[in-house]
């Protein structure tokens, strides 16, 4: 029986390693850029749906899938958090393909202030002063940089808004991280696996056509798609929620230093500005975040 504070370091070994493979998927996917986005989506779909299943398999753990099918509520809640993380995944297997990377990262940094904003506008969650300002300065940021750059980054908010909202259907039609991706898989499967044949068809397929390397980064998209979400939910149930917040920015970190240090994307002022702008929404809001943890703490002991 392992003590709390094992089960802690446990649990942050755990939350680190995902949120470190989840910072260098950019260099999984960069050796596909010579397939098509929606091919390499359909791809993850079916094979995450595959891999998911050998696992089940391995552990008997079908009792629950019968009855998530029978509420036709929970199908419904699914099938559109299905629909918003495959569109999550699409929008950064393109942006990581087009040499954006820098973009992407910044979809995850300002996503937890966008899920405080959503929990105020679908959950009725007040917002604190810290809080407030945080999502201030975070609009701030993405403001000064849609003005440098004349255009709107829809990019970063695009990936920020469909795994915000993949995150708030989620809670409302719970189910544990291996289950959930699975039914959300499994719903989706059917249209990829039809997708990819209708590609095949037409002579535009990718698959057994492109090499042996891009047949087995292909395949392989199915376990680093299931690997860290594991290692996410297995971290998750022992570590309080502040300390994830903190860990979860690890990911956009390790991927915007690839963006800039290895595949040269600019990062000049303008972006620097507006980076920090959003970093000091960040700070503040984790600085409020632990400051309750360790108050709430305080009052235990």
């Amino acid at each position: 029986m392992l003590s709390s504070r094992q089960e802690t370091s446990r649990g942050v070994l755990y939350a680190i390693g995902a949120f470190f493979i989840w910072g260098l998927f950019p260099l999984y996917w960069k050796p596909l850029h010579q397939v098509p986005a929606l091919q390499i989506l359909c791809h993850r779909i079916v094979w995450s749906a595959l891999f998911v299943a050998m696992i089940l398999l391995y552990q008997r753990n079908w009792a629950w899938l019968g009855q998530a099918l029978r509420d036709p509520r929970r199908v419904a809640v699914f099938a559109v958090s299905s629909l918003m993380l495959s569109l999550n995944w699409l929008i950064y297997i393109w942006a990581v393909n087009e040499g954006r990377v820098v973009e992407a990262s910044l979809g995850y940094f300002i996503n937890p202030l966008v899920n405080v904003l959503l929990g105020r506008l679908f959950l009725g969650e007040r917002l604190t002063t810290p809080q407030a300002t945080a999502v201030g300065l975070a609009t701030l940021g993405v403001s000064w940089l849609t003005l440098a750059a004349g255009s709107v980054p829809w990019i970063s908010l695009g990936l920020a808004a469909t795994f915000g909202i993949y995150g708030l259907l989620r809670k409302k039609a719970p189910l544990p991280s291996l289950e959930g991706l699975a039914l959300e898989t499994f719903l989706m499967a059917p249209l990829a696996a039809l997708a990819l044949l209708w590609f095949g068809s037409q002579g535009q397929g990718a698959f057994m056509q492109q090499g042996t390397g891009t047949d087995l980064l292909l395949m392989g998209a199915g376990v680093v798609t299931a690997i860290p979400l594991l290692l996410f939910a297995s971290g998750a149930r022992r570590l309080k929620l502040a300390t994830v917040g903190l860990i979860q920015y690890l990911g956009p970190t390790i991927q915007l230093m690839l963006g800039v240090l290895l595949y040269q994307e600019p990062f000049g002022s303008d972006r620097a500005i507006g980076f920090a702008l959003i970093w000091l929404g960040l700070a503040l809001y984790s600085g409020a975040g632990l400051r309750s943890y360790w108050q709430e703490k305080q009052q235990q002991a």
